[in-house]
């Protein structure tokens, strides 16, 4: 098979002929019809060990490739509920599956926490790597059984190529408790996560959403979605944490998303967090530059809860495919830009001209 593997820091992936790997007993081998690209990407496989050497890359050369979705092609023989065949998205994340966390269903609580095809959480994430060498950037990859997600037939290779920014997004929802008559708080709105955690809580329930952007226009298309219970508002402008209380009369919002994003301001995230009601919670997905200063009596006080929430369990992505299936999502809004696995390269570099989080790049083997 061809798959793009990268061979050194800086460096093009290049598109190498290796062997179609065999699945293990309780595998799954897979056709990759489509692979997300992650905007990171770029500073993934050129500064990554340099901004976090806590998160290791695998050994050179590598297959990346984070958010893959193809048909099965072969299936070990102790797997029971897969077959050759059937529609898949492949979550990326890898653990141990025999410590306490993972026995619990809390992969991503597990200290071998692996995001295959991207980087691993542990120092010691190499163990997982050797045992998962393949990402999406490849003609076939072997998976383990507990990471397929079976999606429907109205949901294209190309939308599950989103499924893991819109599952970090639903499973920072599910840790905000977001649900009917609530009023949400999303900073960075237009971004990747944020337009997909508002599709999400829109279809959960969430009566309201405020957001807050720096771009005016992505902010005009993201209320535009559901223009009676959307409101944004161009950071800079003001304070949003000020706005957020002014919103809803005083009471603050019943929680917020904070997916700014790894290089922002710590002062943007610190003044959201205002707007936050008493006993309201507060989710980072994004991460923020630099170290947050948080009163914690305020904390205490206001009884609010910070909870840092890191991807999904394959359970709550087949959630989302269920709720595509049935119509409840409507991913149509993803503006698609393919390119052939030849073109990875060229994709990888043209994230910069995206859309927000309207834009959907995907490469396909």
């Amino acid at each position: 098979m061809v798959a793009a593997r990268l061979h050194a820091l800086g460096q093009p992936m290049s598109l190498d002929a290796i062997p179609v790997p065999k699945p293990r007993p309780t595998d799954v081998l897979v056709r990759v019809k489509a692979c997300g690209i992650v905007p990171n990407m770029a500073n993934v496989i050129n500064n990554w060990p340099t901004w976090f050497p806590h998160q290791p890359l695998p050994k050179f050369p590598a297959v990346f490739g984070l958010d893959p979705a193809g048909v099965v092609e072969e299936v070990g023989e102790a797997v029971i509920n897969v077959k050759a065949g059937d529609r898949v998205y492949v979550s990326p994340l890898r653990s141990c599956g025999s410590c306490k966390a993972c026995r619990a269903g809390q992969r991503s609580y597990c200290r071998y926490f692996t995001l295959n095809g991207y980087f691993s959480t542990s120092r010691d994430g190499q163990r997982i790597f050797d045992l998962y060498p393949y990402g999406g950037f490849s003609e076939f990859m072997t998976a383990p059984e507990y990471a397929i997600v079976n999606i429907p037939d109205n949901l294209s290779f190309e939308q599950a190529g989103r499924f893991g920014y819109l599952g970090t997004s639903y499973g920072a929802l599910k840790n905000a408790g977001a649900g009917p008559g609530q009023v949400a708080l999303i900073d960075g709105i237009t971004g990747t996560l944020g337009v997909a955690a508002t599709v999400l809580g829109l279809a959960m329930g969430v009566s309201r959403v405020l957001g807050t952007g720096r771009d005016e226009q992505l902010l005009s298309r993201v209320k535009a979605i559901a223009p009676g219970r959307i409101d944004v508002m161009t950071l800079g402008s003001g304070s949003a944490g000020e706005w957020a209380k002014a919103s809803t009369d005083g009471e603050g919002v019943d929680f917020v998303i904070s997916a700014l994003g790894a290089k922002a301001p710590a002062a943007t995230m610190l003044d959201s967090m205002k707007g936050v009601r008493r006993g309201g919670r507060i989710v980072n997905v994004g991460g923020v530059a630099e170290d947050l200063p948080i009163d914690v009596k305020w904390l205490m006080d206001e009884q609010v809860q910070l909870i840092g929430s890191n991807w999904f369990t394959t359970a709550q992505g087949q959630e989302m495919a269920e709720m595509v299936r049935s119509g409840t999502i409507d991913l149509s809004y993803l503006e698609h830009r393919r390119f052939p696995l030849a073109r990875v390269n060229e994709a990888i570099s043209g994230l910069k001209d995206r859309d927000g989080g309207f834009s959907n790049y995907v490469v396909i083997p």
